[in-house]
């Protein structure tokens, strides 16, 4: 269990230091990641693509991280307050020009080996676009 908790936090420290490649060390080869009100992407590739978009269009702080896990470590999940400032708007969502945001977030995971193999994220869309102006 301890190794899951170390692992998330790990994982949550290097989003918040912006350490993209430290993030993706985390995950497996075949990592599975559930976009929050989006598709289902597969492989370390496709999520490094979606990191990718999300530092030209985001600039997040993740605050008041609290993980919990099963006993046997293969299974956790995250609650924290996304801190943000949409800097370049992304496709399909409101326009952008620097609106700073704090939405209420989590993820689900499971773990493989010791890596991250699926990442299931969620937060009020509709919440973020109406802090954004676009409601």
């Amino acid at each position: 269990m301890q190794d899951a908790l170390t692992l998330i936090g790990n994982y949550y420290a290097a989003f918040n230091r912006g350490d993209w490649s430290a993030m993706l060390n985390h995950l497996t080869d075949d990592v599975v990641h559930d976009l929050n009100q989006g598709p289902r992407e597969t492989g370390r590739e496709a999520f490094r693509a979606f990191l990718a978009r999300m530092e030209r269009s985001y600039s997040e702080q993740l605050r008041d991280i609290v993980v919990a896990s099963n006993p046997d470590g293969t299974r956790a999940a995250a609650e924290y307050v996304v801190h943000g400032t949409y800097k370049i708007s992304d496709e399909g969502l409101p326009p952008a020009h620097g609106q700073k945001y704090v939405l209420p977030g989590g993820a689900f995971f499971e773990i493989r080996d010791g890596r991250i193999a699926r990442v299931t994220n969620y937060y009020n869309l509709q919440d973020w676009i109406a802090q954004v102006g676009g409601a």
